[in-house]
């Protein structure tokens, strides 16, 4: 099976982002625990800045400020079901 990764990524409010992922599911998930968790995240605590994400070179979503996150991770988040490549490392 292919790399999970983002095709579609659309802001919600708050922390809160649509994803659609190239399995065809999608869901809404949440990141404010991951925004205030990690100090490079820190100008992202700004709903402002955190809405302009971008989708980078994997792609998954990404910030300006050097911050990003695995496609797995928000699969995980998203779906609650684990990647097969996810397991497949695990």
């Amino acid at each position: 099976m292919e790399c999970i990764y983002v095709s579609e990524a659309r802001y919600i409010k708050d922390f809160k982002i649509f994803l659609k992922f190239n399995t065809g599911e999608s869901g809404e998930i949440d990141l404010k625990d991951i925004v205030y968790r990690y100090d490079i995240a820190e100008p992202l605590r700004d709903p402002i800045r955190f809405s302009k994400f971008y989708l980078d070179s994997w792609p998954t979503l990404a910030w300006d400020c050097g911050f990003d996150v695995a496609p797995e991770s928000l699969y995980l988040r998203a779906t609650g079901k684990l990647s097969t490549t996810a397991t497949k490392l695990g």
